[in-house]
């Protein structure tokens, strides 16, 4: 009996030992699994397979996330178009936008295709077309089999295209917005229904994304367009300031990118943003927004007097000097009738007053000029206002009138005080105009850094006589700006231009005063800024 015994013994013990794959000390009942689970392990590749899949899903949603945040469209592409890639296992991917308007689909974002390359194909022309125009998924297992493919394209690339799989990108009203399309799977292998159904949850993130960007663009364009139309509506008022605000913005993002290299001093670190420099910009452009709101004749005025005030009184200089040249006339007559003679000199004194009439009416075209009056000026501008001549009526009235006589004795320039009042309201102008656009998040300062670019260092400046630390960084770059483009700038009726050096020495000045910010006019003149818009020499 014992012999039968160990054999009993025996068969269990070869039972137990035939699976090798399995560990002997980890039963089902023994890690509490059923024995349906306790098989899964037999199947790694399944595992795996779902293991990729759900990475790959999982990157499909942080692409998703990111995609949402960028808002540049060729970046945007990019970054879709390196997702595909590793979605579907392509060895090139591609991205079509439709054109409806054009009926046509373009890319400029795809493997293999040139730098700065755009193509542009019929809606309906090539795979892509296709899927464009119908909205239909199309995967191509073997390209050379199928009618649809144009071998062209691979002869004159050089490319060899197996497979092609290719999915309409939807927007969320269901319209087509455009295609990706993947060529030649990695593994040798067809597109399979899977890589079909990713790039499509691809496709309607990126759609939507695209839309978004395109928006975006279209938003900025619009932002351009209208930036452009004021400074035009600004310059058609005074066309000798042509180009000055195209070349502050210049001058001050060219100061702004310098600060940026600087690793000590008051603006050591100090970073703009791509959004901070496009705020600049537009503040710049739009800093003299705010004189569209002056008279036309006060923010054109040339000289001291209007054209039309000095002819005037040249009208009335001429009057007074036929009038004395009459009564010579008159007196000549009344002599030969009378036979009385008249006295020896009383031809050369007329031609004395003559002369003298003559040389007050150059003195005060000299007046008109904007240069400035010294105190001889004055009194010899006092003289002249006591003279007096006959006017229509046949009553006595002055040469000059005293708002003639007030503007004429302007010190300095070629407005008065209520005019300078005036032409500097254009700066509250400005900002009261550009507040009532609806900026966007990343330009809202763009009002605050326009209104003050006239304001001083020292709080003397204007609308508001801010103090230094109330003046925006922006704001203090652009006057330095402002400043120098208007001093160089080409000859006005109102002024010269100066030589390069002779306006960095008064810019000087006005930092030795207080009025200007020292570090950042060592990085205007450090760095060469005005070359910028002067070209490569100085003027």
């Amino acid at each position: 009996m014992a012999a039968p015994k160990k054999s009993r013994v025996k068969k269990p013990a070869q039972r137990s030992a035939r699976p090798a794959t399995r560990s002997p000390t980890r039963t089902p009942q023994a890690t509490g699994r059923t024995s349906t689970q306790a098989r899964k392990p037999k199947t790694p590749t399944g595992l795996k397979t779902l293991q990729t899949r759900i990475t790959k899903l999982t990157a499909l949603l942080d692409v998703a996330k990111a995609m949402t945040a960028q808002r540049d469209l060729d970046q945007l592409l990019k970054m879709i178009l390196d997702e595909a890639l590793k979605v579907v296992d392509a060895d090139r991917c591609s991205i079509w936008i439709v054109d409806r308007e054009r009926g046509e689909i373009w890319t400029k974002v795809a493997h293999g295709l040139a730098k700065e390359q755009k193509i542009r194909i019929p809606l309906g022309a090539g795979i892509a077309g296709q899927v464009a125009a119908t909205g239909k998924t199309i995967n191509i297992p073997d390209a050379y089999a199928d009618t649809r493919f144009n071998r062209q394209v691979d002869k004159d690339t050089g490319y060899h295209t197996r497979n092609i799989l290719g999915v309409p990108m939807r927007y969320t009203t269901g319209e087509v917005t455009g295609v990706l399309q993947a060529l030649n799977k990695l593994s040798g292998e067809a597109f399979t229904d899977e890589d079909a159904e990713l790039l499509l949850a691809l496709g309607a993130n990126a759609a939507s994304a695209i839309e978004n960007a395109i928006l975006y663009e279209e938003i900025d364009r619009l932002f351009e367009g209208f930036v452009k139309a004021s400074v035009v509506a600004i310059e058609s008022r005074d066309p000798t300031t042509s180009g000055h605000s195209e070349r502050v913005a210049e001058l001050t993002l060219g100061i702004a990118e310098n600060v940026e290299k600087l690793d000590s001093g008051p603006y050591g670190g100090t970073r703009f943003s791509t959004d901070d420099m496009r705020e600049i910009r537009y503040a710049a452009l739009l800093h003299d927004f705010g004189k569209v709101g002056v008279r036309e004749n006060v923010l054109t005025k040339a000289m001291k007097l209007y054209p039309g005030e000095l002819e005037v009184i040249e009208t009335r200089f001429r009057a007074s000097r036929a009038q004395k040249h009459n009564g010579f006339l008159m007196a000549t007559i009344e002599a030969m009738k009378n036979g009385t003679p008249l006295p020896a000199d009383y031809q050369q004194g007329l031609e004395q007053e003559l002369t003298e009439i003559d040389r007050f009416l150059e003195f005060i075209r000299e007046c008109n000029k904007p240069t400035v009056l010294d105190s001889r000026g004055f009194e010899q501008l006092a003289e002249i206002g006591k003279l007096t001549y006959v006017d229509a009526h046949g009553k006595a009235a002055p040469l000059i009138n005293e708002l003639e006589l007030m503007r004429l004795s302007i010190p300095r320039g070629s407005l008065d005080q209520n005019e300078r009042t005036e032409i500097e309201s254009h700066v509250t102008h400005t900002f009261r105009f550009l507040s009532q656009i609806p900026w966007t998040r990343d330009l809202r300062r763009v009002p605050e850094i326009a209104y003050a670019h006239h304001e001083k260092m020292d709080g003397l400046g204007y609308p508001r006589q801010l103090q230094a630390e109330q003046i925006p960084l922006q704001s203090r770059m652009m006057t330095i700006a402002d400043i120098y483009d208007a001093l160089t700038a080409s000859d006005r009726p109102y002024k010269r231009a100066v030589p390069h050096e002779r306006a960095l020495a008064i810019l000087d000045d006005e930092c030795k005063h207080g009025k200007v910010d020292r570090p950042l006019l060592d990085v205007f003149i450090g760095a060469s800024v005005h070359l910028r818009v002067r070209g490569t020499t100085s003027p």
